[in-house]
């Protein structure tokens, strides 16, 4: 008989992550933010050797590579991206990261426009999370109301009468005699109210 079954109460039993998941989010759009930079930083610097290949007309790269200069934010900047990073809700984490990768696909910017080009996804994300909180809120506000109520009130308040007028015309006479002429069918016979 084995005993590797009974020494399995030994093993790290998997635990649930004890971070938020605004902490998560946080750390993933960083992540991802900083992870479309070095890809940037590549793209270009293929960019700028391809340009001197062509200019040169010699290929040196195997020779000498150029020394890797990297773009880091500075503090402020990470900061406030990190400040709208920790408002954006879970559940547009992953929308934001497409839409990010989308842009950068479409425009390929410079390392140093990427950051920028984050901040204004994160800011379209909450400006339509705003949009969807407040259409949300007008919808709970119009199913908690009595229906009912309101339209009784309504109906008592207004009355339809489009051809009624306080200007006093020539006619005027010939119109209160003489009967309507009848509408089409599928129009609802409206009547001026009548002032005894």
């Amino acid at each position: 008989m084995s005993l590797i079954p009974w020494l399995r109460w030994n093993e790290a039993l998997p635990r649930l992550s004890s971070r938020s998941p605004a902490e998560m989010v946080l750390e993933t759009l960083m992540m991802e933010l900083a992870g479309q930079m070095h890809e940037a930083e590549r793209q270009q610097r293929e960019r700028s050797s391809a340009g001197r290949k062509i200019c040169t007309g010699v290929d040196y790269s195997w020779l000498a590579s150029p020394p890797r200069a990297t773009y880091d934010l500075s503090p402020g900047e990470r900061l406030q991206l990190e400040d709208v990073c920790a408002k954006i809700p879970p559940s547009y984490c992953g929308p934001a990261i497409l839409r990010f990768r989308q842009l950068l696909a479409e425009q390929e910017p410079e390392v140093r426009e990427v950051s920028r080009l984050f901040l204004s996804v994160l800011q379209e994300v909450l400006e339509q999370t705003k949009q969807e909180e407040e259409a949300r809120r007008l919808t709970r506000q119009w199913s908690l109301r009595p229906h009912g109520l309101a339209l009784a009130t309504f109906k008592t308040r207004t009355r339809i009468a489009p051809f009624a007028s306080d200007i006093p015309t020539i006619s005027e006479d010939v119109e209160r005699d003489a009967r309507p002429p009848p509408r089409t069918w599928s129009m609802p016979e409206f009547r001026a109210p009548q002032e005894d």
